[in-house]
């Protein structure tokens, strides 16, 4: 199994914000450095490292050629890992934001689970206003059985039958 250079950044970055979870970022100096000391098993080329912690794995930058959405540069030689709600060239819709689990060492594989748990932690959920109605008006239908519902609708009972609803008319 060789380990992409992809995988590697984003492991590194991942080991970042664990080891200093006070801060928000990091250099693409202190990430390069981070990948290296790591030594990876059955790594790629040392020189892409800098290439895709500066391009290829980020998110805000036009793709060329990674599609990654592993990295968000919050300013100038500055990254984060990417979290679902950042803004993304659109380019890279369809790009991978972790490694995948069987596809590196299995010493770092805990670090997903990490980034789902506790880097995002439900977060990119609350961001995105469409996820956020998730179970609004959930009380109207408590006391509803899912079955009752839809046989009354198949006899042409309308929800005001079911409620007991009168309709007012007013004289013109």
């Amino acid at each position: 199994m060789q380990t992409q250079v992809a995988d590697e950044i984003w492991i590194a970055t991942a080991l970042l914000h664990r080891q200093h979870p006070d801060r928000s970022d990091f250099s693409v100096d202190e990430i390069v450095m981070r990948a290296e000391a790591e030594n990876v098993p059955d790594s790629q080329l040392r020189v892409e490292l800098w290439e895709h912690a500066i391009q290829h794995c980020v998110v805000n930058n036009a793709y060329d050629p990674g599609r990654y959405r592993m990295l968000f540069e919050t300013s100038k030689e500055r990254r984060r890992l990417f979290r679902p709600e950042d803004p993304f060239d659109l380019g890279r819709n369809l790009g991978r934001f972790t490694p995948r689990k069987d596809e590196i060492p299995p010493n770092y594989r805990e670090l997903i689970d990490w980034y789902w748990n506790e880097y995002i932690g439900g977060g990119c959920q609350a961001a995105d206003p469409i996820l956020s109605l998730r179970g609004l008006g959930k009380a109207i239908w408590a006391d509803e059985d899912a079955d009752a519902y839809v046989e009354r609708l198949r006899e042409g009972r309308s929800d005001q039958d079911f409620l007991g609803y009168q309709p007012v008319h007013l004289p013109r």
